[in-house]
């Protein structure tokens, strides 16, 4: 028996085939929470640009990478290595060390206590232009993503819009190490969800990505070059009351030699801003689906009790 594919759709049809799209989407993250899009827009030279500097900032040496290191900053800027951050529940580190750009907001600004100003590494020209144009892109694209999930459960389409235009949204270029023993019992990301509204991964180099079916079965994910992966994360899946599943996911240490050469992915975090109270909209709510969520909880709040989580506070 063929293995169930998780659907990639065609994002144009949102503006030539709107409810057909809404409909084909929706179904699709209720089935998987996760789906690939197509025909999204960004440039390939954009996509490019962005790996080769991610991928010059990782080949620093470490006591370079590590001068961007915030001690107890959870992670929210710059530069963390390896060995940190740690799937809920699980009992070794991710192999994996990353770098976090997010939203550049005024100094005044009345989230400014909780997204701290961006660091830029002066090492690799182009980082900052060329990363933060990624981060806008994904930013624009996720926004048209969840316009059509808000039409699907009978919401407005601008329903996101003012709930996060200073999103405290992440992107995150990681690297993966190539993989030298056969033994070692670390995988390179654990299965976990997402904490955000949505993730948008853009150009993983290489296979790994696997998703949990509801049949409990573990799902590759390899989308194509053009393809960005998006899914689902747990505030949505609290917000939609488990309409739209936050799908729990990993990163497998690909076989043989496949695991000597490192892997690099970027994953974007859309998140709502942080004053955000994420509580259980009406439309979701029935007799066969009761509200799971009877307290409501901000973005922020909630942002902070899963970072700890993860160990990353």
């Amino acid at each position: 028996m063929s293995q169930p594919q998780i659907p990639t759709l065609d994002i144009q049809r949102f503006d030539t085939d709107r409810d057909a799209f809404v409909a084909e989407l929706g179904a699709a993250y209720r089935e998987w929470g996760f789906a690939g899009i197509r025909n999204h827009g960004i440039p390939q030279a954009l996509i490019d640009d962005a790996y080769r500097v991610f991928s010059a900032f990782f080949a620093l040496p470490e006591d370079v990478k590590r001068q961007y290191h915030v001690a107890g900053g959870g992670g929210a800027r710059g530069y963390t290595p390896f060995g940190v951050e740690t799937a809920k529940g699980a009992k070794y580190s991710d192999l994996k060390e990353f770098w976090h750009i997010g939203r550049e907001i005024p100094a005044d600004s009345k989230y400014r206590d909780v997204m701290p100003p961006n660091l830029w590494p002066t090492e690799v020209p182009g980082f900052r232009e060329t990363g933060y144009a990624l981060y806008e892109a994904l930013d624009q694209l996720g926004s048209r993503v969840l316009s059509a999930l808000a039409l699907h459960i009978g919401l407005p389409a601008d329903y996101f819009v003012d709930k996060t235009d200073s999103g405290n949204s992440i992107l995150r270029p990681i690297h993966y190490p190539p993989i030298t023993a056969d033994d070692i019992p670390n995988v390179r990301a654990g299965a976990h969800e997402d904490i955000n509204l949505i993730t948008l991964l853009v150009g993983a180099s290489a296979a790994g990505l696997e998703v949990k079916s509801r049949k409990r079965e573990w799902v590759p994910f390899t989308a194509d070059a053009d393809t960005i992966v998006v899914n689902i994360g747990d505030m949505l899946q609290r917000l939609t009351n488990h309409v739209y599943p936050s799908t729990t996911h990993r990163v497998v240490n690909p076989p043989g030699e496949q695991a000597r050469q490192p892997r690099y992915s970027t994953p974007f975090f859309l998140h709502p801003n942080p004053d955000f109270v994420i509580d259980v909209l009406p439309s979701c709510v029935s007799a066969d689906n009761p509200s799971r969520y009877p307290e409501p909880i901000t973005a922020q709040g909630y942002l902070e009790e899963r970072l700890r989580e993860i160990k990353l506070k």
